[in-house]
């Protein structure tokens, strides 16, 4: 993507099944989890730049010895920090003569040498990147089984609802966030969970110490999840671990948020993305499993692996816009259907230039459209191949030599014409001077087209605000002097915010939603703007249950080919020759291309839960009015 959207964080949980003696005989080292949680972190660094944190949980110490250890971080590489942090007490114990190849001293002194690691990246969303709002967070207690720790990957719509519930329960909740919020939901029944046992054990005569093990082993996680998460609004993935050794990841009832395991008999592994997995792991797709919908994957302190309802699984309406974007293109799924993608798009595209491909010029911006670059180009080709055929046909055996072969070897132009420079990115500066170094992110490669009369048609994977195409690329590739420029979006225009993870929350940052309103405008149509915020301002105290997204009426006056050219009018930049053209995904060919992940709501404005229209609502209200700021 050309532009910086931050966006869901990632989550990484691993259970050892083995003491760590066994690592150490077979693998040569005790680290052998530790390893493994920083490789899995690592593979999914795209997932979190702003912070990152690790907690372990050792099982089997006795009562005064240290058994829960975390490190968060929020320096420039996170997670380098955090695991520098952790290799320090091995270092230190070598420096003082220990032999760290003793599993059982290891186990009983060394921190981070436990059975079970949790691990989190984040990305922080409107500027709110202190070190209290990186994961794991935790809910410490005596009682080992009082004690939590969480780590997600999820956004809830309803954070004033549930902060409301916790009042109302008595209790004082330190910050007004969603992820204090859950965990002070989760720990509240947590809490409950254990007094329900204790008061069971006692009655039937076990003195205290004797009842704490039976709680351990008895906790019923499945119970707590289903009453905390009754009330939860949003999409998430949310990963945790109880201080005596139990386990969980439970899963949104629509799969908004992704989360893969897989299992043998040494190990257990979640994470956000399923080829991490197997690169990490070295197993193939069919062994990484999806958690389901609605279900929580619980592993008990004994090793014990089971798969829970705890909420009523709704139609699956997974992200789409991860798929495209956000995810790794390597998984074997991901990388067809942005391929599929691409191809969906060459009909369209080749009507945009006429059918011109001797004049035609395709490329992609760099990095993540590269795979639907192949996709469109395997569309160009099938329709290239379709004309020679015509064209021997028609020579009906009396062509030459010569233009047989000139026939056969028509092929599209294919070159990299824009590339980025990573460097510059890093760089930060003043107001004044940021707008000269933002036109300057890319490069482009001089001499391959021809002036005045070669279209350049160039892929991204989607375009939101549109403010790099306009202050960087659209200037620098007309210096290249194209008859015309064309910029595709493998995805299509991005209109509604998203309440669910991704860091696209105001309405008026999308060029798809400036372009709808502005033809409003050229129309003579500003009543509706009027109209729509009238009826939004009159549901703004419903219930989230009944609130319809009126929005919609703002696009409903204007086809998408209207809104594509009006976008391509106002990112037009100023003293542009080339005639710019925009051409946006079809909502029919993105289902198409990910038959399987139907959640569209950034494009269609159907969110899946009843708080996507109360953000989208209250969003509107905000733009309308000059309020700045998250509509959740």
């Amino acid at each position: 993507m050309s532009e910086s959207i931050k966006h869901e964080c990632g989550i990484a949980l691993i259970r050892l099944k083995k003491p760590l003696s066994y690592y150490q005989e077979k693998y040569g080292t005790w680290r052998y989890g530790i390893n493994k949680l920083y490789l899995l972190m690592e593979k999914q660094h795209n997932r979190g730049q702003d912070g990152a944190g690790v907690v372990s949980v050792k099982m089997n110490l006795k009562p005064g010895q240290e058994y829960i250890s975390r490190y968060r971080s929020i320096e420039q590489n996170p997670i380098k920090d955090v695991f520098d942090k952790i290799s320090k007490s091995v270092t230190k114990a070598v420096k003082s003569g220990k032999d760290i190849n003793d599993t059982e001293w290891v186990y009983k002194n060394l921190p981070y040498s436990g059975e079970l690691y949790l691990g989190h990246l984040r990305y922080g969303t409107f500027g709110r990147n202190s070190i209290h709002f990186v994961h794991p967070v935790m809910r410490q207690n005596n009682w080992k089984s009082r004690t939590l720790v969480l780590a997600g990957n999820f956004n809830l719509t309803n954070t004033d609802e549930l902060f409301q519930k916790l009042i109302d329960l008595g209790q004082h909740p330190k910050n007004y966030t969603d992820t204090v919020t859950v965990l002070e939901k989760v720990g509240h029944f947590l809490d409950e969970e254990n007094q329900f046992r204790f008061r069971q054990y006692k009655n039937e005569g076990y003195s205290n110490r004797e009842i704490s093990p039976l709680i351990e082993e008895n906790l019923d996680v499945q119970s707590i999840l289903e009453n905390a998460s009754r009330d939860w609004d949003g999409g998430y993935a949310m990963a945790g671990l109880v201080g005596h050794g139990d386990a969980f990841v439970t899963r949104d009832p629509w799969g908004i948020r992704p989360a893969h395991y897989y299992e043998d008999d040494e190990i257990v592994v979640v994470a956000s993305e399923r080829p991490v997995i197997q690169t990490v792991m070295d197993v193939n797709a069919n062994q990484v499993k999806e958690i389901k919908p609605g279900e929580a994957m619980i592993i008990k302190r004994n090793g014990e692996v089971s798969h829970q309802m705890v909420r009523v699984p709704h139609k699956k309406v997974s992200c789409s816009f991860e798929r495209i974007y956000f995810s790794r293109g390597s998984d074997k799924d991901i990388y067809q259907e942005r391929k599929q993608l691409g191809r969906l798009l060459a009909p369209a595209i080749l009507k945009s230039i006429d059918f011109d491909i001797e004049n035609t010029v395709f490329s992609y911006i760099p990095n993540t459209s590269e795979t639907a670059f192949y996709g469109m180009m395997q569309g160009v080709n099938q329709h290239l191949l379709e004309r020679k055929k015509k064209l021997i046909r028609q020579g009906n055996g009396t062509m030459t030599e010569e233009e047989l072969e000139d026939i056969i070897s028509m092929e599209p132009r294919v070159e990299k014409i824009a590339i980025k420079d990573v460097k510059l990115r890093t760089f930060i500066a003043d107001d004044a001077s940021r707008d000269d170094l933002v036109a300057h992110v890319y490069d482009v490669t001089y001499g391959v087209i021809q002036e005045d009369k070669d279209t350049l048609v160039i892929i991204d994977d989607s375009i939101v605000r549109g403010t790099t195409l306009k202050n960087s690329i659209l200037k620098i590739l007309d210096r290249l002097n194209p008859k015309k420029i064309i910029v595709v979006s493998s995805a299509p225009q991005i209109r509604y915010p998203d309440c669910y993870g991704i860091d696209m929350a105001v309405l008026d940052k999308f060029i798809a939603f400036t372009a709808a309103v502005e033809l409003l405008k050229d129309k003579g149509l500003e009543n509706i703007i009027e109209d729509v915020y009238k009826k939004c301002k009159a549901q703004e105290n419903l219930p989230k249950e009944e609130i319809v997204n009126y929005v919609k009426d703002i696009y409903r006056q204007s086809t998408a080919e209207e809104i594509s050219g009006k976008i391509a009018e106002l990112l037009k930049p100023e003293g542009c020759k080339a005639e710019v053209e925009i051409v946006y995904q079809s909502i029919e060919s993105l289902h198409e291309a990910c038959p399987n992940d139907l959640g569209d709501w950034y494009f269609t404005g159907n969110y899946p839960t009843p708080g996507g229209n109360k953000v989208v609502n209250t969003s509107f209200i905000n733009f309308v009015e000059g309020v700045q700021g998250r509509a959740y």
